[in-house]
């Protein structure tokens, strides 16, 4: 009972002493070994705790408080490692809730019809890019995005319209999934949006695709259909179940990584995959 109380007190030194909802008794940070956690109550606590008629210790609510200020304020330390403990566990249950909803929404995300698929479609390691054309991060990355294509023979991208910026971003989101689906140079028509001037809308998405030699009337006419927003909407669900809320934002493996990742840190990603199945290895599994 004792040693249950003076747990209790640990996580009442880190909620009122850090302001942080962690549990030093039930989930320890790296670091903090039970035996540290202990020593560290016991010398925060008086030296003698009379005992009640139950065999519990008897606390003085009132003189607590001052016992936890006086412990902080003499090892200040503490709570910066508490606070790197409670950081790295709510990334370690983020790259959970992603790794689940990855497992549940994988047919979505991978096999669906609508999807843009560059490189090798039998490749070993599947990258993922969600974008929208008006995404200035995206402009930045495109290039490096297709020299991993050129350069990967092995690699698979899967290109996912995520129109979010403005009703531009959706009118050229729809002309890009009639464009995928006929029998042109996609890549072409991406990387054309990417390079021009200005707003990308469904202007000039026609313009583009018309270069390609596809026509402008019928792609005017097929843009608005059922089937075209339906291949929308199944990204926007996926976005919405993966927590994605803006772009670039780019998914392999179990991880969702936001934002203009840089090319080197993708190709290490795409490394660690063909070496231990996963975009962080440990060392023991990349010797191996």
């Amino acid at each position: 009972m004792q040693k249950a109380i003076n747990l209790g007190l640990a996580a009442a030194i880190v909620l009122l002493g850090a302001g942080l909802a962690v549990s030093l008794a039930t989930r320890p940070e790296p670091g903090l070994s039970s035996t540290e956690v202990e020593r560290l109550i016991a010398e925060a606590l008086p030296a003698q705790a009379p005992a009640n008629t139950d065999g519990a210790a008897d606390i003085d609510t009132a003189a607590l408080g001052p016992i936890i200020e006086d412990y902080l304020m003499a090892n200040p330390r503490l709570l910066e490692r508490m606070s790197v403990a409670l950081e790295t566990e709510m990334r370690a249950e983020e790259s959970e809730r992603a790794r689940i909803a990855l497992d549940a929404m994988h047919d979505d995300i991978y096999n669906d019809p609508a999807n843009i698929v560059l490189g090798n479609p039998e490749g070993d390691v599947t990258l993922v890019e969600m974008f929208d054309y008006n995404c200035g991060y995206c402009r930045q990355v495109v290039a490096d995005v297709m020299s991993l294509v050129e350069e990967d023979p092995n690699l698979r991208v899967i290109l996912k319209e995520f129109p979010i910026l403005s009703q531009g971003s959706v009118d050229a989101a729809r002309v890009g999934v009639l464009v995928n689906d006929a029998d042109v140079d996609y890549q072409a028509f991406h990387t054309a949006l990417y390079s021009s001037r200005g707003a990308v809308d469904g202007e000039s998405a026609l313009s583009a695709a018309e270069q390609l030699g596809l026509s402008r009337v019928s792609l005017q006419l097929d843009m608005n259909t059922q089937e075209v927003s339906d291949a929308l909407q199944r990204t926007y669900s996926i976005a919405q179940a993966l927590g994605i809320t803006g772009t670039p934002t780019f998914i392999i493996g179990d991880e969702v990584i936001p934002g203009a990742v840089p090319k080197e840190q993708l190709v290490q990603r795409i490394e660690n995959m063909r070496a231990c199945g996963a975009t962080t290895c440990s060392d023991v599994a990349q010797e191996g």
